[in-house]
């Protein structure tokens, strides 16, 4: 079993995943892990609790267990509100609306939710659980290594969108439709639970030979996740509003694929340590 303390410790932990077929969700705990290691000690952490933090644990211990009517109430109102979202953007989602599709009241929301800003977050969440995490491919893949990985939910990500059309308009909404409160939620969520097992892939990269050492790896973690995303939603977003991400008369004839190539030979010229994948 791999140590939380020891980031090189990473492939073993990346043995234990679940099979092919499967989504990896492991791989989002191992880079949890790597970030809970590379972080410096919090020195106020002792053995002599704090009132406030005597009191927070206390609060926690007798926090009730949510029935199972609460949870199934809120499933519903997320699955409702996602299809809102999705239909009608963030602005001209109403709460009012939701609730009365639902036959609840509107308050009942705001006691599972808190706001509407918090109802989209969890949202944005829930979208993003739906796809899949780096290393969740089939085992050839991922012998193949980092670049193999990258090219593989390049490929799949027209596959995906009509699958899961919903949550990936929601992503969209999150990622370049949100104000900047809710964005800056969003990010936080994003850095603090690499939903996506960046850092995950990025380290077996590293231990590979494959991606650069020589350069701080959570720039690394983030420009991929950057350059990823950005790429991704280029390619899928052509369909149904075109030039959203390119300027009007861009090269947008070749094919899918060759254009995949073409942004993997610049991200392995950016992370790239010289090797070829």
């Amino acid at each position: 079993m791999y140590d939380s303390r020891n980031p090189e410790s990473v492939k073993l932990g990346i043995r234990h995943l679940r099979p092919q077929g499967t989504v990896f969700r492991g791989a989002v705990l191992v880079g949890r892990a790597i970030r809970a290691a590379t972080r410096p000690e919090d020195k106020s952490k002792g053995h002599d609790m704090s009132e406030t933090s005597q009191s927070s644990a206390a609060a926690a211990a007798i926090e009730p267990v949510p029935s199972s009517r609460a949870q199934k109430k809120h499933a519903r109102i997320l699955e409702t509100a996602m299809r809102h979202f999705a239909d009608l953007g963030y602005e001209a989602t109403r709460l009012s609306d939701i609730a009365q599709e639902i036959g609840i009241a509107k308050g009942s929301i705001f006691q599972h939710f808190g706001s509407k800003d918090g109802l989209f977050l969890e949202a944005y969440k829930a979208a993003l659980r739906t796809f899949p995490v780096f290393l969740d491919a089939p085992q050839e893949t991922v012998q193949q290594g980092f670049f193999a990985l990258v090219r593989h939910h390049l490929a799949r990500s027209e596959e995906f969108r009509r699958e899961h059309d919903i949550a990936y308009r929601i992503i969209l909404l999150g990622n370049y439709g949100s104000d900047l409160k809710l964005k800056k939620q969003i990010n936080r969520y994003l850095v603090n639970e690499d939903p996506l097992g960046t850092l995950a892939l990025i380290t077996i990269g590293v231990q590979r030979g494959e991606i650069r050492d020589d350069v701080d790896r959570e720039l690394v973690v983030s420009f991929l996740d950057w350059t990823f995303e950005r790429f991704r939603d280029a390619l899928l977003t052509e369909e149904f509003d075109p030039g959203l991400f390119r300027r009007p008369g861009g090269v947008g004839t070749k094919a899918k694929q060759d254009r995949i190539e073409e942004f993997l030979r610049v991200l392995r010229s950016a992370i790239g340590n010289g090797k070829a994948a």
